[in-house]
Formats: structure tokens, sequence, C-alpha cells
């Protein structure tokens, strides 16, 4: 698949796709004889698990030791292991914090028209 085709399948613009290879977030992609990246299998998944970590808000320099680790010979999965465990915890806590926003949200909805200023 060519960058524009993957570019299309996951709402990623070329240049964030050649971003995301440049700075390691995703392991090289395979090229074409003529030189053009041609996305693959193994690309695609690595795309799929980046954008959905992103859109986590998981941090770029973890995923980019991530990515590094499991290119790196050897056992690595405890080292893999921890930076996912750590981006977890992070994870959620935001996800608490904004669990609290909702309910603080949903009271002030619930509070409208009912008296004016901040409850």
């Amino acid at each position: 698949m060519t960058i524009t085709e993957a570019s299309r399948r996951y709402g990623l613009t070329p240049d964030t796709l050649r971003y995301y290879e440049r700075i390691g977030l995703l392991p090289r992609v395979p090229r074409t004889k003529s030189g053009r990246r041609d996305y693959d299998e193994a690309a695609c998944g690595w795309i799929e698990l980046m954008k959905c970590m992103r859109a986590a808000g998981v941090q770029i320099e973890a995923l980019i030791e991530y990515v590094r680790l499991c290119r790196e010979p050897g056992d690595t999965a405890a080292a893999r292991r921890e930076i996912l465990l750590s981006q977890r915890t992070l994870l959620q806590a935001r996800v608490e914090d904004m669990q609290q926003a909702l309910r603080r949200l949903d009271h002030k909805i619930a509070l409208c028209g009912e008296r004016p200023g901040p409850a």
C-alpha cells in the first residue's frame, strides 16, 4: 500500500506518517525497488497501534522507546512491559480526571435554570 493509501486508510497525513517513521515511532517501512514506501501488514499494524496510543494520550517518547526495544535483539519483554504499565497508570489517572470533570459538568447541567452562578 502506498503512503497515500495508508494516509487515507488511517486518517493521517503522509507528512505525519513520514514524521512517525523519522522519529522512530514506526519501524522503518519497507520500500519498493524505486524507493517508495510500501506499507505491508506489519507496518499497518504499527500505524494502528500508534494511532490508538496517541489518541489515548500516550507519550511519544515512551512509544519511541517501546518501538526501539521491539527492534532490539534479545529479551526486552520486561522493559517493554514496564513502559506499557507506566503509560497505563498515567492514562488511568487521566481517565479518572475526565470522569470527575464529567460528573461536575453533569451536576452543572442539572443546576441550569435552577439558580444563577457557580455551584
